[in-house]
């Protein structure tokens, strides 16, 4: 159990998912409340005897002590019954209303949901339930200047972070003094002569020698350069140290403005940020499943042979880019390339929260490019994050079963034939169509011009429902 000590009421979250409470936390946190965080029932029991929270929201599903188990255990206490309980639920589980009503639920809210949708209801909920305060809620902490706050703490950081360069910087010099004094002592018992260099400018280019690019570079990385607007264009690291997810949501409490490069094993991903939002990201060397084509096609905007026709007598000039050109010839609408275009950077930006290495870079303040400035989409870091997070929980699970693309799946035909294909979408008979012993999921992704995750989300699905079957390998011998 973790603590988030702010001025506002305290929020006890209790999901045994990391990274959905890790996001509500974030969220919560910056509108100005206290966080608590437990990963099931029996844990989040005894933080609610530790520390009495103002709201508990809470998970359904989960291992040791379920949801309805704790609400039980809760309203058979007479000191805590009356704690409210905001029930989360993903699609899908089986939550009676009786239980809603009963166990001391007073509110619902439905995975996967918006920093907005989860911000709003913790805010009613408290107004509403919070003794002697049953009327309007109020503004994120009353009587509390959030901004002041926010620039106070930025300001003490700021100069703890100095003060810390400061004393590297001064025990350098410190050290080149010291050598220089040793070495004049030695010098004076050898010739009776003291030889020190008392001249400021001999000191400081002894200093400055000292000062090596590698020393500069140690001081550098022991400071965050985050807490210095002047200083964004050198935050730069590696993701196994510093995970993406973190990085964007400094950019985004910051309201930088610049570019973002991610890059791993040869493909590149650029997000472009305007004051903390995201106008758009491109990438390079990524699978085919990432470029425009395939949302304008998903979309139904246009059909896959006009789009392949239109990338043919392209090729005669490449002074536009693609979405560009396809207004320009009446082809697509501005809103159409502007929903496309936000669907691709969403995508692009959970694929890269999924990369467990490869390194980035931030340069504050570059000059956008025109089609990004045109595009101006706007995306909100938080909401892509928490849909990024639920993602990332998914391919968790489906990683379990689908643990590389290389796997081969046979169809079950007398399942199949049992059940009937009427109750499955239109997108998964495409990919049970493609299931025949001998295409893996990488092929499967590629003829069908959908995304990794969605196929392999059907995967998941038909396999669970036996369907579908891993082909076993024979062993050689």
């Amino acid at each position: 159990m973790t603590f988030t000590h702010m001025a506002g009421e305290l929020v006890l979250v209790i999901d045994d998912s990391p990274t959905i409470t890790k996001v509500v936390q974030l969220v919560l946190t910056k509108a100005g409340y206290q966080v608590a965080i437990a990963p099931d029932g029996e844990a989040g029991l005894e933080a609610v005897r530790a520390q009495r929270p103002d709201l508990i929201l809470l998970d359904f599903v989960m291992p040791r002590m379920n949801g309805y188990q704790f609400c039980r255990e809760l309203v058979a206490d007479p000191k805590l019954r009356d704690i409210p309980v905001v029930l989360m639920s993903a699609k899908g589980d089986q939550v009676g209303e009786r239980f809603v009503k009963v166990m001391g639920i007073v509110d619902y809210i439905t995975k996967p949901f918006s920093p907005e949708a989860i911000t709003a209801v913790v805010q009613h909920t408290i107004a509403k339930y919070k003794p002697g305060h049953e009327t309007e809620a109020p503004s994120l902490v009353a009587g509390e200047d959030l901004s002041a706050t926010d620039d106070a703490d930025r300001q003490l950081a700021r100069t703890a972070a100095l003060e810390q360069m400061r004393m590297q910087i001064a025990g350098v010099i410190g050290a080149r003094v010291a050598a220089l004094f040793s070495l004049a002592d030695a010098a004076s018992d050898a010739s009776g002569s003291m030889k020190v260099p008392t001249d400021a400018a001999a000191i400081a280019d002894a200093t400055r020698a000292a000062l090596d690019d590698a020393m500069v570079t140690k001081m550098l990385a022991s400071v965050d350069l985050g807490l210095f607007g002047e200083y964004v264009p050198g935050l730069r690291g590696d993701l196994r140290v510093v995970p993406l997810a973190e990085v964007l949501q400094l950019l985004d409490v910051q309201e930088q403005s610049g570019v973002l490069t991610v890059e791993r094993s040869g493909a590149r991903v650029e997000i472009f940020f305007r004051r903390g939002r995201v106008d758009q990201a491109i990438a390079v060397g990524v699978p085919e499943e990432f470029v425009l084509g395939r949302f304008v096609i998903d979309a139904e905007l246009m059909a896959r042979a006009d789009f392949e026709a239109f990338l043919e007598s392209r090729q005669q000039t490449n002074a536009r880019l693609i979405g560009q050109q396809l207004v320009k010839l009446g082809l697509l609408g501005e809103a159409d390339l502007k929903s496309c275009l936000t669907r691709q950077s969403s995508e692009l930006i959970y694929e890269i929260l999924r990369w467990r290495h490869g390194r980035f870079r931030f340069a504050a303040g570059q000059e956008l490019p025109p089609a990004v400035i045109d595009a101006a989409l706007g995306l909100d870091v938080e909401a892509v994050l928490m849909e990024g997070y639920r993602r990332v929980d998914e391919w968790h699970l489906i990683e379990r079963a689908i643990d590389n693309f290389d796997v081969v799946f046979l169809r079950n035909e007398d399942s199949v034939a049992q059940m009937g294909r009427g109750r499955l979408t239109r997108e998964e008979l495409a990919v049970l169509e493609l299931v025949n012993g001998k295409n893996t999921v990488k092929d499967i992704i590629r003829k069908s011009r959908m995304g990794s995750f969605e196929v392999s989300k059907m995967l998941y699905r038909l396999l669970s429902i036996k369907l579908v079957r891993r082909r076993v390998l024979p062993v050689a011998v």
